[in-house]
């Protein structure tokens, strides 16, 4: 009994000791064993690993592909047309040891360090880069090979940091506000002038429409008033042809029908008033048809 007291206890030690030396490594990290602040040993792949209790630590990394987002940053290329560009890169810990070296930290506060440094990294490569060429490149088909160029860059000035920079993109390349205001303004400006000329040549084609419109009217008038007046003339002197030949053969008749068409047109209507002497000659064929023979 008095040996069960001791030996119980030791186990627990043991077990305690045993426990506190083993620690497992996720497949999504890395770990450093420390041992008085120095790097003893490097766990990257995942399992079961082992160090000594109480003088050896653990400090643990991520090992996946990380996101980084830049805030818009202005810049100037060549022709001197600023731009504001969003990017963003995607990033690894390549070496864990020397991340620990360049941060001093671990874990999140490891990450916020990295980060800062990271975004500088990628601030200076983007405005080195696309300050080197012009706003057309940037936005044409070009982008790509100077997202390699950026990606490039930042890779090399972000070896120092343990960290592998995989890709950077550009997500949007805009005008900033102000220039993105004028330009609105002069595109508008110069599509008013554009409706404006297209507006004053239809203008301009409508009055020359107008115009041809106008003339050819006219000459058809001229044209059928002068064929009319031709006609009409031509029927004036037909008719007085056949007055004068009927006049020539039958006076009396010509001059009874010549009195019959006056009396149409003096007795039109309801209330047609005449006034006229009684022995006036003008109704001397409504008295009798020999009346003016019988004088």
């Amino acid at each position: 009994m008095q040996k069960s007291y001791f030996i119980l206890p030791a186990l627990a030690g043991i077990a305690a000791l045993a426990m506190s030396s083993l620690f497992i490594v996720d497949e999504r990290e890395k770990a450093l064993v420390l041992q008085f602040g120095r790097v003893v040993s490097i766990k990257e792949e995942p399992g079961l690993a082992f160090k000594i209790p109480v003088i050896q630590e653990v400090a643990r990394y991520d090992d996946r592909i990380l996101s980084r987002d830049l805030d818009p940053l202005e810049i100037t290329p060549l022709d001197d047309r600023r731009l504001v560009v969003d990017a963003f890169a995607r990033f690894r810990i390549a070496d864990v040891n020397k991340f620990r070296e360049a941060t001093g930290a671990a874990g999140d506060q490891a990450n916020a360090i990295a980060g800062t440094r990271l975004d500088s990294i990628l601030r200076a490569a983007t405005r080195e880069v696309l300050g080197s060429v012009t706003s057309n490149e940037i936005l044409s088909s070009d982008r790509v090979t100077l997202m390699l160029r950026i990606r490039e860059n930042a890779f090399r000035q972000a070896q120092s940091l343990g960290l592998e920079v995989i890709d950077v993109r550009l997500k949007r390349t805009d005008l900033p506000r102000q220039n993105l205001d004028a330009t609105f303004a002069r595109m508008r400006a110069e599509r008013e002038r554009e409706a404006a000329d297209e507006i004053a040549r239809g203008n301009e084609a409508a009055q020359r429409v107008r115009a041809t419109a106008d003339r050819t009217q006219v000459e058809i008038v001229s044209k059928a008033q002068r064929e009319s007046e031709i006609i009409r003339g031509e029927a004036d002197a037909r008719r007085n042809a056949i007055f004068a030949e009927a006049f020539g053969e039958n006076p009396e008749f010509f001059e009874f029908y010549r009195s019959l068409a006056a009396y149409r047109k003096a007795l039109q209507g309801s209330n047609s008033s005449m006034v006229i002497t009684p022995d006036s000659p003008f109704f001397d064929y409504l008295k009798s048809p020999d009346a003016r023979s019988a004088r």
